[in-house]
């Protein structure tokens, strides 16, 4: 299946997405996540590093009841990615981690429909709530964050990705609600 995505009338990108392991999947997903935070935050190799960890792991315990991947491919290449992690948590509860989108696909709804798919899987599995950590200072995903219902719960000075910043944990709780609808 190819996605075609439409801005203001004209064909952005034609983009397949994937659910589930890939061949090269964690080795992009850390190369994308590594290369846009050293740039723009000035992240290192302990990032990248627990970035490829934390991936390989999720990979190798990965039950498609609980847990799931979603990368986009364009050009034979990943260029976006999201999971919902819900084998290492309480039963009601998912973690989103790994969402990134390309330079490619930026600001073109690649991240919106990364979205879309994570908080529709989790609402099918019966999760009732799903949190994220991010860190102050990335508006555009905040921005889609809130738009699927999540709310800024905690925030604080840490360090967890090997460089200071201000963390925060957000929180989505999720309700019944018809599919297609966004929060």
């Amino acid at each position: 299946m190819v996605i075609t995505l439409i801005e203001k009338g004209f064909y952005m990108s034609n983009f397949i997405p994937i659910i589930g392991y890939t061949p090269g999947l964690i080795g992009r997903i850390s190369e994308m996540h590594a290369q846009y935070y050293a740039k723009r935050w000035h992240f290192g190799s302990y990032f990248e590093a627990k970035v490829a960890s934390g991936l390989s792991c999720f990979i190798n315990a990965y039950d498609e009841s609980k847990d799931r991947i979603w990368s986009l491919n364009l050009n034979n290449t990943i260029e976006g990615s999201i999971a919902i992690d819900g084998s290492t948590e309480n039963e009601n509860m998912a973690h989103l981690r790994w969402f990134i989108v390309s330079d490619k696909l930026r600001g073109k709804g690649a991240g919106n429909y990364l979205m879309q798919q994570a908080v529709s899987f989790c609402r099918q599995a019966g999760f009732a709530k799903i949190y994220l950590w991010t860190f102050e200072g990335l508006d555009a995903a905040r921005h889609l964050y809130e738009k699927y219902g999540f709310q800024l719960v905690e925030q604080f000075s840490g360090d967890q990705w090997g460089t200071t910043v201000r963390e925060q944990r957000f929180e989505a709780q999720l309700t019944s609600r018809p599919e297609g609808s966004i929060a």
